[in-house]
């Protein structure tokens, strides 16, 4: 309870920084509902996915600040994000490294669209940063989707693979919001997106089994 006050009290405080564009409360407030389920996490079962996630959290904690900082420091956010969605796949990888073609195929057709619709209106020296962070979100997309279906326990995979969708989308927002066209809404549909995608990421670690080598590939 003591996390869910804090994520709450940060996420309310952030969005009414937003509202009357105070920058600087926003900048204050914005770590905490991460850093909530940071500590939240902590009472899930021990596990290389519990770890990983926990990783991945920080890196977004990082990421989290470096984009509310003032000045434009887009492409370091980026970056600590990109190093997120590595600690996320991995986790994913952790406990189902099964194939999954029909996945595979809907997190390329994700990152392809995404792409096609950002470079079209022209990404300049950011295209190829862009172009990795997309190739890692799609790939994290299609590791939390692989494990739909498999051994995997299906509470944590659904909260995974709907925390990762959520996730793509709030990407998709800042990338549109960013690079195409910016529109009034956008700042708080992104963040609300954000950290839903966070919670179902956090919230797949608790009642997730461990499995033996061979349920791994399943």
């Amino acid at each position: 309870m003591p996390w869910l006050i804090l994520a709450l009290m940060g996420a309310g405080t952030f969005i009414y920084g937003l509202s009357v564009h105070a920058a600087l409360l926003c900048l204050l407030v914005k770590p905490l509902p991460v850093l909530a389920l940071l500590g939240w996490l902590h009472d899930a079962p021990p596990s290389d996915y519990r770890r990983w996630i926990s990783l991945g959290l920080i890196f977004s904690l990082i990421g989290d600040v470096l984009l509310a900082w003032p000045g434009d420091l887009f492409i370091f956010g980026l970056g600590a994000f990109l190093f997120a969605h590595l600690a996320y796949l991995k986790a994913y990888f952790s406990d189902c490294r099964r194939l999954a073609l029909l996945p595979l195929a809907l997190a390329l057709g994700a990152g392809a669209i995404l792409l096609s619709i950002l470079i079209a209106h022209g990404l300049g020296e950011l295209l190829i940063p862009v172009v990795v962070y997309a190739s890692v979100i799609s790939a994290m997309l299609w590791r939390a989707l692989a494990r739909l279906g498999s051994k995997v326990p299906k509470r944590s995979a659904l909260l995974a693979a709907a925390g990762a969708l959520s996730f793509v989308v709030s990407d998709m927002l800042i990338g549109i919001n960013r690079f195409v066209v910016a529109f009034e809404a956008a700042p708080y549909l992104l963040i609300v997106t954000y950290w839903l995608g966070q919670w179902g990421i956090t919230a797949s670690a608790f009642g997730q089994q461990r499995h033996s080598l061979s349920s791994v590939n399943s």
